[in-house]
């Protein structure tokens, strides 16, 4: 069975495809097939997530996958969230970005922050029951970057239980317990109960 990914991130291809390949899904990146990325005009990472697995299924007629992630600072009231990736403005540069966070957090205390991955699917554009599954990584953020993993805001986000940032931790390691990792467990759950 062929699913779009509403995605052409080369990192999220190889997740979906990995996890993906028990259940016989051939995962296809949506510029494969000439979609264009769609428009994310709201401010939920739920909204905007499901604009994009409905614009991908509709161009395509196939079943489509979307994902929406982010951070979230609580002292910010939830910012940067779903504009983690063009906080700092356009073009997007995970360093300006980086960078504004820790200038806009130096007067707080609190410094609690957690990612954010809202997946959906859907097995046709209308689908009036999209599957979709959430999941939260919750930790702090940091002044001075560390680790050479990850990417985003991973070098600034501390686990205070592990003693390292996203960027310190092992891929595996990442992918066992981060936002994305918990969201595709739900979702692929799901889709084994939902869609075989």
């Amino acid at each position: 069975m062929k699913i779009v990914l509403a995605s052409n991130n080369p990192g999220k291809l190889r997740e979906f495809t990995r996890l993906l390949a028990p259940m016989d899904y051939e995962v296809i990146p949506q510029g494969q097939l000439n979609v264009p990325s769609a428009e994310e005009p709201f401010f939920t990472f739920l909204e905007n997530c499901l604009a994009k697995a409905r614009h991908a299924a509709r161009i395509t007629g196939l079943p489509a996958i979307a994902d929406d992630s982010g951070i979230c600072a609580e002292a910010l009231g939830g910012a940067p969230g779903v504009f983690s990736a063009r906080f700092a403005g356009e073009p997007c540069d995970d360093q300006r970005n980086n960078e504004l966070l820790v200038e806009k957090l130096q007067e707080h205390e609190n410094r609690r922050a957690h990612y954010t991955c809202v997946l959906v699917a859907v097995r046709h554009a209308d689908d009036p029951e999209p599957i979709v599954a959430e999941g939260r990584w919750y930790g702090e953020i940091i002044d001075t970057p560390r680790g050479t993993g990850g990417f985003g805001y991973d070098p600034y986000f501390l686990l205070p239980h592990l003693g390292k940032t996203g960027a310190e931790l092992t891929a595996e390691e990442k992918n066992a317990i981060s936002h994305r990792g918990q969201a595709m467990a739900k979702l692929i759950e799901e889709l084994k109960v939902r869609w075989h």
